[in-house]
């Protein structure tokens, strides 16, 4: 019987405490802090996210009723609502953001080599928001509509293992395409976009730092057509051509040429006008690229199917921001978990996992790779065939 420790000080043991620490000083968090530290704020939040609490009186209740196992959780604190409240109400969010990149570094080296699904060296970006919908009455500050609150979550995610890069939290009413002008861009990289991201003079400062987007051309766009090179239509593309843009501001925000591509996706019977500034790549490599943009869609999905940051345990603007930055690095701690001790396990799988078991004292990797076979086929030695002849 193993009588180490526990699952959940286990998961811990993959943060690296003084990265945690430095971020902790850099806002001076431990500022007149006697007894809850910003530590144990931390592992109660993880605790809440790992385990999918409800509310704040849910996770005192939890704790408590494990109350001789806290110490070896790492937990050195009562914990109790309104000490938690208080903690997520004046703690700075900042702090989580700073470590939260942390563990998002170390995530994307651990992934640089993964498999993307497109024939690219590359390193290739999603940019994408969700909108997280709040009551106006309780968070008044986060404004979106006339009769509804909101924030918005702009990610830049990595396809290279699923990871985000850039995270910013805003207010819903901020505009997707204002995002651009906080995202510092890398030469080579591709940057892959939707509709909402097309302003001429933010794609244009891209193209300056020799780095690549594509997205999707709006049905206004005015240009004129250079020339058009050969493509093979079996493979999907309609038309591949260079063209410049003819619009007043257009024109002048983006004076270089652009590659338009008109391809037909067999599969859902749409046709799709692609914009790129990648002349190099074959037009079927560039509807591909497009198509993996669709990754960011379930990176928001399982975010708010399986992490907590749909409801949250606090009305003000620094709670909502802790909470949501604290699910963020619980993201990337467990794909930090999954990739280091070499699991097939999706993350979904660890995460319920380690939901059920963060309070058994059990080796990590025997707790997550121990899973019975599943068998569909299965019927009981007693039970007769009705159709036996």
């Amino acid at each position: 019987m193993h009588v180490g420790k526990t699952v959940f000080a286990q998961v811990m043991d993959f943060i690296p405490m003084h990265e945690f620490h430095r971020c902790v000083h850099r806002y001076d968090g431990s500022y007149k802090v006697q007894s809850f530290s910003c530590w144990d704020h931390f592992l109660c939040m993880a605790f809440a996210q790992l385990t999918y609490r409800e509310s704040l009186r849910d996770i005192e209740v939890c704790l408590r009723t494990q109350q001789s196992k806290l110490y070896h959780m790492g937990l050195r604190s009562t914990v109790s609502r309104s000490t938690l409240s208080y903690a997520n109400t004046t703690r700075t969010w900042r702090i989580y953001a700073d470590f939260a990149q942390v563990l998002i570094a170390t995530a994307k080296e651990l992934y640089r080599d993964d498999e993307l699904g497109v024939e690219l060296t590359n390193t290739v970006y999603a940019l994408d928001s969700t909108t997280i919908d709040l009551c106006l009455s309780l968070f008044p500050w986060a404004h979106f509509r006339t009769h509804k609150a909101g924030v918005k979550l702009h990610t830049l995610l990595n396809l290279r293992g699923n990871i985000p890069s850039f995270l910013r939290i805003s207010e819903g009413i901020v505009h997707d395409v204002n995002i651009l002008d906080t995202v510092v861009p890398e030469p080579g990289s591709v940057y892959v976009m939707d509709r909402a991201y097309v302003d001429f003079e933010r794609l244009h400062t891209l193209t300056q730092v020799f780095a690549y987007f594509v997205t999707r051309a709006k049905t206004n766009l005015q240009f004129k057509r250079l020339y058009s090179h050969t493509v093979d239509k079996t493979l999907g593309t309609l038309c591949d051509q260079t063209i410049q843009l003819t619009g007043f501001y257009s024109a002048q925000h983006y004076p270089d040429k652009l590659r338009r591509i008109k391809h037909h996706d067999a599969q859902t019977d749409k046709t799709f006008v692609f914009l790129t500034n990648n002349f190099l790549l074959p037009s079927p490599t560039i509807a591909q690229l497009y198509k993996c943009r669709w990754q960011i869609e379930l990176f928001f999905k399982w975010m708010k199917q399986h992490l907590r940051i749909k409801a949250f345990y606090g009305t003000s603007e620094n709670a909502v921001k802790t909470q949501i930055w604290i699910a963020v690095s619980v993201y990337a701690l467990i794909a930090i978990i999954k990739k280091r001790l070499k699991l097939d396990h999706s993350l979904y799988t660890i995460l319920q996992i380690l939901s059920i078991s963060l309070f058994e004292k059990e080796p990590l990797p025997q707790a997550l790779t121990s899973i019975e076979p599943h068998t569909d086929n299965f019927s009981p030695d007693n039970q007769m065939n009705l159709f036996t002849l």
